[in-house]
């Protein structure tokens, strides 16, 4: 019984990393952050894609939404996208969520287009089934959100299911493209 148990797979992920990839620095999200992403979530653009955000969104709902990311320590992590002059630029997390991990991410809309998603995501995705590679990890977007379902099959995530999700930037329900992937289908992009 106690070698099964030494033998299991770890329950949580560990700290947050810092990972480093050719145009990018993905490191845990910081207090002085909250500027930045006050910025980019104020964009509705931005905004109407992401299921928990409010509108209108300032430096106070910055800074409460950095103490919860900053704080949880052992059920999530929360990388701060940053160009190479430590430029805020977007965010990756993944979090545990009713008893799954999910992958959520967001970028200033100054940055679209650039394969800067791809390759933070694809970065975290990599560092995270390094340490979990039993797990499986849950996605999805908006049905009108084209590019960030052309993200995750890029990445490997096949989708599950569609359903209603209630979007807080949108005040209402909004179409919801669920997705999964396992380690195993996971693509290396070039």
């Amino acid at each position: 019984m106690i070698a099964s148990a030494l033998c299991a797979a770890p329950a949580h992920p560990g700290p947050c990393p810092t990972v480093t990839t050719q145009n990018l620095v993905l490191r845990p999200h910081r207090m002085s952050d909250a500027d930045a992403i006050a910025q980019t979530l104020s964009d509705f653009a931005v905004a109407r894609m992401l299921t928990r955000v409010s509108l209108p969104f300032d430096r106070e709902d910055a800074r409460d939404w950095l103490n919860i990311a900053i704080g949880r320590v052992a059920n999530q992590w929360s990388l701060a996208i940053t160009t190479g002059d430590d430029v805020h630029i977007g965010a990756v997390t993944i979090e545990l969520h009713h008893g799954n991990w999910h992958l959520g991410y967001w970028l200033n809309r100054s940055f679209w287009g650039r394969g800067y998603m791809s390759e933070a995501s694809a970065a975290v995705i990599d560092r995270f089934f390094r340490r979990m590679p039993e797990v499986q990890l849950h996605s999805g977007a908006f049905a009108d959100n084209a590019a960030s379902l052309r993200i995750q099959e890029k990445l490997g995530f096949s989708v599950v299911r569609c359903s209603q999700i209630y979007a807080r930037s949108r005040n209402g329900m909004a179409p919801h493209i669920d997705t999964i992937m396992r380690a195993s289908d996971q693509r290396m992009l070039q």
